[in-house]
């Protein structure tokens, strides 16, 4: 779990450099094709109109490659346009999230095991080399069935009534570890909206400022204010979407595994009383 982690915060935290890194280089070029343009105008105003014109040639040029830009060169931009401080936060909680959706996905895999298959062989075993060869069948089979069992076996001495006892206190501890850190998962559900929303309100107030300031309701002013302030909303909502997927195949394991464990426990409760009968 620690390997995915640290991972994903690595990518997380590249992302997050490269779109710091590729705002600065554009914010750096803005202004040095704005001093170029004011020393040409100041120097020979013909020579401002052609370099204007040189620039133009350039941007237009360069349009069309813009058009087939690649996903991830849109999201960067995007990523940029909604600022990344606050994008930095949406993206911190798609990574942890993550990290803990793959943790637990791989961990709910490793739990699943073949009960019946499992059942055979401990009655096989219990009935030809007794409690102690079907403990050793146990050891042998990861999941938190075979861990049952186990301590069902561990007590049989003891009778059917702490068999049942020890099944069910071992059951609890595993639904225990089946559910841990799911809760996180959740937290991080509630909480990339939240932020979203939170840049959305920080963003509409600094447009607010701006057309304070400039004393006038300007479109272009107010439509880019409220367009970067809705980007973090987006991506929120996106983040929140994606977790809430694997949320919800996380729960659907569980009980997937839960219904498996309590039928496997059913039956090897009645594979035990069998046993202590026919061994009177």
């Amino acid at each position: 779990m620690k390997k995915v982690f640290t991972l994903l915060l690595i990518a997380g935290v590249l992302f997050s450099s490269s779109a710091f890194a590729q705002e600065a280089t554009e914010a750096a070029a803005t202004e040095m094709v704005a001093a170029d343009e004011s020393v040409a105008t100041d120097s020979n105003g013909t020579a401002a109109t052609a370099s204007t014109a040189v620039v133009e040639e350039a941007v237009t040029e360069e349009a069309a490659p813009e058009e087939e830009a690649s996903f991830s060169q849109v999201l960067k931009k995007q990523f940029i346009d909604g600022g990344p401080f606050f994008m930095s936060f949406v993206l911190l909680a798609l990574v942890l999230g993550l990290a803990l959706v793959i943790e637990r996905i791989l961990y709910l895999a490793m739990s699943t095991s073949n009960n019946d298959k499992l059942l055979a062989d401990v009655e096989e075993a219990l009935n030809n080399g007794g409690v102690d060869a079907a403990k050793e069948v146990c050891r042998a089979t990861r999941g938190p069935v075979a861990s049952i069992f186990y301590n069902g076996l561990d007590k049989m001495n003891d009778g059917i009534d702490m068999v049942d006892k020890a099944i069910v206190s071992v059951g609890s501890v595993e639904n225990g570890k089946l559910e841990r850190g799911v809760s996180w998962i959740s937290l991080f559900i509630a909480l990339a909206p939240m932020l979203g929303f939170m840049g959305t309100v920080i963003g509409m107030i600094d447009a607010f400022d701006a057309i304070e300031a400039a004393g006038d309701i300007s479109p272009s002013l107010v439509a880019g204010g409220i367009k970067v302030a809705l980007l973090t909303t987006v991506f929120g909502l996106i983040t929140a979407m994606i977790l809430q997927v694997f949320y919800n195949l996380i729960i659907a394991m569980i009980d997937n595994i839960v219904n498996k464990m309590e039928d496997a426990s059913i039956s090897f409760l009645d594979l035990v009383a069998a046993y202590q009968e026919k061994n009177k």
